[in-house]
């Protein structure tokens, strides 16, 4: 079957932190090292789960961890270079699905894109009826359908057949391959026709860079290592976390 498929290109695209992003991520790393100090066990495991969660949120937008609905423009490297690309694909008339883990991240790409890019975009989420699902499957998939699609990895991630995008952007990561590459296979499957460019979007300096080198070069191992999601980072002690969060300045956004 793969070799009647055209060629899968996987890239990973480096992202810079803006100053505004560079202050929210080293305060909310400082502020959680001093309180798991003070807590183990599930208290503990509690707290690195948020933690992680809030430091995804603010590579992705300092709008999604201060749950603010604008402005949008300026504030985040990864937004900045995903409208960019963007705008290069659909200026050669591509078409793109876009993963990320997070509703309300969703929510602020799919405006933030249709005024920025003036095109019609589609969200698909875990809250999207069955039939309105179904509805903007066939509209993408149709000859003069919305050029782009951005998905909620759990409700978009498998299941679907979207071979017109010949762009996937994984606009925050999982940390799980396999996971990821069963949402890419949304594009990358039998009736495409097109060679599928595949970005992964890591913030450099930030602990996304590091999870990525870590699964790159243990790939081999990476279903055992992420499990099936981020557990395996609970259990690393206070100082193992501090080398991994510690933010890189050498890397921000001049």
């Amino acid at each position: 079957i793969i070799s009647d498929l055209p060629e899968k290109n996987e890239m990973v695209v480096y992202c810079s932190l803006t100053h505004e992003q560079a202050e929210l991520y080293e305060k909310t790393v400082q502020e959680a090292l001093a309180n798991l100090e003070r807590s183990d066990g599930i208290q503990r495991r509690g707290l690195v789960l948020s933690l992680l969660t809030k430091l995804k949120q603010i590579c992705n937008h300092p709008a999604h961890f201060l749950k603010q609905e604008a402005p949008l423009s300026g504030r985040s490297g990864k937004l900045q270079r995903l409208t960019e690309m963007l705008e290069e694909a659909l200026s050669v008339g591509d078409h793109a699905l876009i993963f990320t883990q997070f509703v309300e991240m969703g929510t602020l790409l799919q405006r933030h894109l249709r005024d920025c890019l003036n095109t019609e975009v589609l969200f698909l989420h875990g809250g999207t009826p069955a039939a309105q699902r179904d509805q903007m499957v066939q509209a993408f998939q149709s000859e003069d359908g919305p050029a782009i699609f951005v998905l909620s990895l759990r409700a978009g991630g498998s299941g679907l057949n979207l071979t017109r995008a010949n762009h996937v952007f994984h606009f925050d990561r999982w940390w799980n391959p396999a996971v990821e590459n069963q949402a890419t296979d949304r594009a990358f499957r039998i009736g495409q026709r097109r060679n599928v460019q595949v970005h992964k979007f890591v913030v450099a300096g930030t602990l996304e860079e590091r999870i990525h080198d870590i699964i790159e070069s243990k790939q081999a191992l990476a279903e055992s290592i992420v499990g099936s999601g981020e557990n395996w980072l609970t259990e690393l002690n206070t100082e193992e976390l501090r080398e991994l969060l510690a933010l890189r300045t050498e890397t921000l956004d001049e």
